[in-house]
């Protein structure tokens, strides 16, 4: 692909907040490929969604041939990014941060090329490694005299930290000159030339720009885009149970690709479009389908289906689509699809044994919870309420008491919306 047009896919997508200077940038891109960075936060040993974002556009740079620097933040995530907090974060021990990196370098690698071939490049370093051995007072004559206090405390993210009632630490307050620093690192020893990032990291990257234009007398680039926001005010990549991991041990890939299904129709076609590696043209089509149907909720289809794959994999894909055919349409399951929904839906675990011979879901259903009495056990029976993998429970059927053996695992079902993985013992 042309380098140049990077530029112009971004713009498409609704994703240049910033850019030092878009004409000289341009240009450069123009000459051929160019060595860029992207910051992570190692706070845990998983990427979030909010990290996804980062991790995704500098998979676009790489498509369009570009040499990539995925730079983990060993060094500065002892320190805290006053950026966007309302207060001081807990610092990290090397141990713990050791601990992240390994995990956040496991999901990379799925939607990141780390060993290209073609001629480009792409890297993961810590800024820890170069960071370590710094003494304070190299840091004061090669970083500090370069910056002016003025410019620190006229940055956003200090203004605002400044006036909260926390305050902000000198610690944090050295958080710019430390990303400062590591842009200058990766300009001089990997030929870097542009920091990307979101736009909260603004400051941060013009400090570094700015910094490795004193020092090398060198012009180097920075580029943002807008922070990822929902419509209807909740915190993007959060969900009823918190932060949307990365790592399936955190957010099941069920509970990842519903995430996306339930994408609001106001944010869905910009969602597609910063969230995806679909095409600007493909997601035209997509929406224009969606319009015909909105009530089919298509491009949400397409949305979690197109992320899922992304950091899960099309077997996972499937997999999700199953399960939801499972819980929504009554579809009998496979030992996969009750697989993948567990820690989706409450579980129980019973002894097989200790069934009554004569009303095993009775018992079944009192003693998973569906019910609070065997009055109201033998009501739903008859109601015809009942699902045992899909299939309705008739009352006194022999062929359901044949089923019941050691070792199963079913899904018991009352009505549309109970429902319990049941293991029998």
């Amino acid at each position: 692909m042309s380098g140049a047009s990077i530029i112009d896919d971004l713009h498409a997508r609704g994703l240049l907040h910033d850019t030092t200077d878009m004409e000289a940038l341009r240009e450069r891109l123009d000459a051929g490929p160019i060595t860029l960075y992207h910051g992570i936060d190692p706070s845990a040993s998983s990427l979030h969604i909010g990290n996804y974002v980062g991790v995704l556009a500098l998979r676009r740079f790489q498509d369009f041939g570009h040499n990539i620097i995925v730079l983990v933040g060993g060094a500065t995530g002892m320190v805290g990014d006053p950026g966007g907090r309302s207060e001081e974060r807990n610092l990290l021990d090397e141990d713990t941060l050791a601990e992240n990196i390994a995990g956040i370098r496991g999901q990379l690698v799925r939607l990141i090329d780390l060993e290209p071939s073609g001629g480009s490049t792409a890297e993961m370093v810590s800024n820890y490694d170069w960071t370590k051995d710094i003494g304070v007072l190299d840091f004061l004559r090669d970083v500090g005299k370069h910056v002016t206090v003025n410019q620190m405390v006229a940055r956003d993210s200090v203004k605002s930290r400044m006036d909260s009632e926390h305050g902000i630490s000198f610690t944090e307050f050295s958080y710019m000159l430390l990303q400062a620093m590591d842009f200058h690192h990766l300009h001089v020893e990997h030929g870097c030339e542009l920091q990307i990032g979101g736009s909260d990291q603004w400051g941060n990257i013009a400090q570094g720009v700015d910094l490795i234009r004193r020092r090398e007398g060198a012009h180097a680039h920075g580029l943002t885009w807008p922070l990822i926001t929902r419509a209807d005010g909740q915190k993007f990549g959060k969900s009823v149970s918190g932060a949307v991991w990365l790592d399936p041990e955190r957010t099941s890939p069920y509970e990842f690709h519903q995430y996306w299904k339930n994408t609001d129709d106001r944010d869905v076609e910009r969602f597609l479009l910063q969230l995806t590696l679909l095409s600007v043209e493909d997601i035209a089509e997509i929406m224009a389908s969606h319009s015909e149907a909105p009530h089919e909720r298509r491009a949400q289809a397409a949305l979690a289906d197109a992320v899922t794959e992304l950091i899960h994999g099309a077997d996972a894909v499937e997999a999700s689509r199953r399960a939801a055919a499972v819980l929504f349409g009554g579809q009998a399951p496979t030992a996969e699809d009750l697989s993948t929904l567990r820690g989706v839906v409450p579980e129980a675990e019973l002894a097989a044994g200790e069934l009554s011979a004569t009303e095993p879901f009775v018992d079944l259903l009192v003693e998973s919870g569906l019910v609070s009495s065997r009055r109201e056990a033998r009501q739903a029976l008859v109601d015809g309420s009942v699902r045992w993998n899909g299939e309705k429970v008739v009352p006194d059927d022999p062929q359901h008491a044949l089923v019941l053996d050691a070792g199963m695992v079913a899904m018991l079902q009352r009505g549309k919306k109970n429902k319990r993985l049941i293991t029998l013992t």
